[in-house]
């Protein structure tokens, strides 16, 4: 395929900018695929949200680090006997299923709690082959203990991550803990470091580039965070468009200290609307 193809990083950007842009870039014989890190949905869920909102967005058209996950473990044959243990939400679990595995912990183990005791033996599945962790609202020391008695004590166990984002927009005023938080904790515990399969990992490029066979040259990524957005981009040699309405502030693209530019950049989505109309 020759027709160019876009990458929009950012689900939660005007609803009204994505849906106009979308019309465009398709009338003009463009792609647009969605990217995210937040691995609390899946990519059905996801699509079911934009649909709500009005805007036609398929499943195949969205890559969220729950699929990556999935995926990852798909693409490496991971034995479909062997099961996955969740740090994270419904997303990561769903997405699992749907690839055919087995899985357990997810939100189920958020209200669970261990009482460490001198002697206390900690039972937990010895059939773990791989310990997902993402994004996850009700972490907790059980959840702790039971991945890092998979990865340590299960020969061969995987330790997977969906992205370290150290924060994550839940609100218009303030970061709140991304899943670098949780992924550290594991991190810190088993003295392991993860497989990431999310932005700026190159995993997901990899897997849009073979599903859609279209060279990084025709490619731009538009996002609003650079040190996953902008760097994912780079990293697989598509051009770069940096929005500031979200993570990155002018003035902390213009520090001296940040060594991550892109190509273009632009205050907001829906200014790159001009551009695709001409």
């Amino acid at each position: 395929m020759s027709e160019p193809f876009s990458i929009l990083s950012k689900l939660s950007s005007s609803i009204a900018m994505v849906l106009f842009g979308r019309e465009i870039s398709l009338s003009k014989g463009k792609k647009l695929v969605f990217v995210t890190n937040n691995s609390s949905k899946s990519r059905k869920q996801y699509a079911k949200k934009f649909r709500s909102l009005g805007v036609p967005v398929n499943e195949e058209e969205i890559f969220s680090s729950s699929f990556a996950a999935a995926m990852y473990l798909k693409v490496n044959k991971f034995p479909q006997d062997k099961k996955i243990y969740v740090i994270g939400q419904e997303g990561i679990l769903e997405e699992l299923e749907l690839a055919g595995f087995q899985s357990l912990g997810g939100p189920e183990d958020g209200k669970k709690s261990v009482e460490p005791k001198s002697n206390c033996h900690f039972e937990y599945d010895k059939n773990v082959g791989a310990v997902v962790v993402g994004i996850d609202h009700y972490i907790n020391y059980y959840k702790l203990h039971y991945a890092t008695l998979c990865i340590r004590e299960n020969p061969g166990c995987l330790f997977i991550a969906t992205n370290r984002d150290a924060t994550g927009p839940m609100s218009d005023s303030q970061e709140w803990p991304g899943a670098g938080c949780m992924v550290g904790a594991v991190c810190g515990s088993t003295q392991k470091e993860p497989i990431v399969v999310g932005k700026p990992a190159t995993f997901m490029m990899d897997f849009l580039l073979q599903k859609f066979q279209i060279d990084t040259s025709k490619m731009c990524m538009v996002g609003d965070r650079l040190d996953t957005d902008i760097l994912f981009g780079k990293n697989a040699g598509c051009k770069t468009l940096l929005v500031l309405s979200g993570i990155t502030s002018l003035s902390a693209l213009q520090d001296p200290s940040n060594n991550i530019k892109p190509d273009y950049y632009a205050s907001k989505v829906a200014d790159i609307l001009k551009f695709l109309e001409e």
